[in-house]
């Protein structure tokens, strides 16, 4: 059975910094694309982060790239991400999932490439 964990979620000042993180079960992790992805209060959901556990090929959204570090322990099965200088706007719950690899390029997994997902951790931004 596939499992996704997101952690380490909670309630941070504007400015302040979380390391969320996800371990992972079920599937030949170092085979997959694991991404990060969040939906707002009111808002769709977004790809924030994904990352290829094959060839390390990684993407970050355009929204947070300059404040977020997405990484892979192929080791323990856990990816993480940094996200630092939190807004206001980052409030929302994160979730990860993971994607068969069918695209050459972690963008697209995304966009719209995952298979399984996991519950979310939240983030609240106070500002």
């Amino acid at each position: 059975e596939v499992q996704l964990q997101a952690s380490g979620g909670g309630l941070v000042p504007t400015g302040g910094s979380l390391r969320l993180a996800c371990a992972a079960s079920g599937f030949a992790f170092d085979k997959y694309v694991i991404g990060w992805f969040r939906q707002a209060p009111g808002k769709g959901r977004e790809g924030v982060s994904c990352i290829s556990n094959r060839d390390d090929n990684t993407y970050y959204s355009e929204s947070m790239k300059d404040r977020i570090t997405m990484t892979s322990d192929n080791a323990r099965n856990m990816v993480y991400l940094q996200i630092n200088n939190l807004k206001p706007e980052d409030t929302a719950v994160y979730y990860c999932a993971a994607g068969v690899p069918y695209f050459s390029s972690s963008y697209y997994h995304c966009v719209d490439g995952m298979d399984h997902w996991g519950k979310g951790t939240l983030v609240t931004v106070s500002s």
